[in-house]
């Protein structure tokens, strides 16, 4: 097989880029080691910046997302038996966030990618990269494939193959965080209309929302945690605790069909390019998820990339493919900032001392109570502007 660009991972990262580029009349094969159902079913963050809403419109993919997308305009922190509303919206020149499970935004990008004809192949196997050539080999069908391309784009996550094919020439940066998340899916309508986030005595909590039927929660717990040490009524009591006001408060409860724990870090590598292999998404970073900034700094990512390609095979313009791990770090190390700034302001340390608690109590007062802290988080958490 050839094609200009092939794609490794049929996630957001790379189903994005292949829609861009097809608009580009560039020329790409996406291939997916997992079945079409498992990459469809795959419940991650579903909170999108107003950025990925414009660029998903403008790449005609956004249709079901306008039709079934929530719009918020604010978040709520809530500590010391009070919450304080951030207004993004009225912070920001009128943008918002828009509530959409990345699986959706997911089957939407298939389902136009197979409707235009475009080559999306899913379970691949024994798939590796040549960067020199440039080539990807893989088994699909029963047939061993060489596929030769101009560029590769790595678009397969934190544990595939096209980050470790170049290891060598990349500088690692992470951190681990001495906590986690275990999250819940339950058939209840949400308790509140926008995203709430808990500091409380007892550890995080976050209550969010699929839709208007599908409730998404999370508690701080330890990353050894044992999930089946947390029947329903244990986590509806616990969520219940952290989430309590002064004047009152009851979440609404339902059924938990998805439970899992989540352990959090924060993940570079640099550069993101080395050869004719770039790295994308999950490949090249991981953020804790306190920021909602997953899928949209993958998105920020091929929107780089689909640039640089453009200005490549229209003018032999090689200057954004040579600076696009420098563009696309710009932003990777802002957001880590901002999603660590949260995570730290949000969560209780083990064995926190008084000292601590009293300091992260300081700077939620602070973001609440001066303009200009709350418009900063705010900017970052509706999405800074294209670096």
């Amino acid at each position: 097989m050839e094609t200009q660009v092939a794609i490794v991972g049929a996630g957001p990262a790379g189903l994005v880029l292949a829609r861009l580029l097809e608009l580009r009349g560039i020329s790409s094969v996406v291939i997916e080691a997992r079945p079409r159902e498992y990459v469809e079913g795959r419940v991650r963050a579903g909170v999108l910046e107003q950025r990925t809403v414009d660029l998903l419109t403008d790449a005609g993919v956004a249709e079901r997302l306008h039709r079934e997308g929530m719009v918020h305009q604010g978040i709520e922190l809530r500590f010391g038996g009070r919450g304080h509303r951030i207004d993004l919206s009225g912070l920001t020149g009128g943008k918002t966030i828009t509530v959409y499970g990345q699986q959706e935004v997911v089957k939407d990008l298939i389902a136009a990618r197979v409707a235009s004809g475009g080559e999306l192949l899913f379970e691949v196997s024994d798939v590796s990269v040549d960067v020199d050539r440039p080539a990807v080999r893989f088994v699909h069908a029963g047939a061993e494939v060489e596929l030769t391309c101009d560029v590769i784009a790595g678009c397969d996550g934190f544990h595939g193959v096209c980050r470790p094919a170049i290891a060598e020439h990349l500088t690692t940066y992470e951190h681990t965080y001495p906590f986690a998340w275990l999250g819940i899916l339950a058939h209840t309508k949400p308790s509140s209309e926008e995203l709430i986030y808990s500091n409380h005595e007892r550890g995080f909590a976050l209550h969010s929302m699929r839709t208007p039927e599908v409730t998404r929660s999370y508690l701080q717990c330890t990353p050894e945690e044992d999930i089946d040490e947390w029947p329903d009524d244990r986590i509806w009591a616990e969520l219940q605790r952290r989430f309590e006001l002064d004047e009152g408060f009851s979440l609404n409860e339902g059924e938990i069909f998805d439970k899992g724990v989540t352990p959090m870090r924060s993940f570079v590598v640099e550069p993101m390019q080395h050869g004719h292999l770039f790295l994308a998404g999950d490949a090249a970073h991981i953020v804790p998820p306190a920021g909602a900034k997953g899928l949209n700094l993958a998105v920020a990512d091929v929107e780089v990339l689909a640039a640089a390609l453009e200005a490549f095979y229209g003018s032999g313009d090689t200057g954004g493919l040579e600076s696009y791990s420098e563009r696309c770090l710009r932003r990777v190390w802002r957001v880590q900032h901002f999603s660590s700034f949260m995570t730290t302001m949000l969560h209780r340390p083990p064995e926190q001392d008084p000292f601590e608690a009293q300091l992260q109590l300081a700077q939620l007062e602070y973001v609440c109570r001066s303009h200009a802290a709350a418009t900063s988080l705010a900017e970052n958490y509706v999405g800074i502007e294209r670096f």
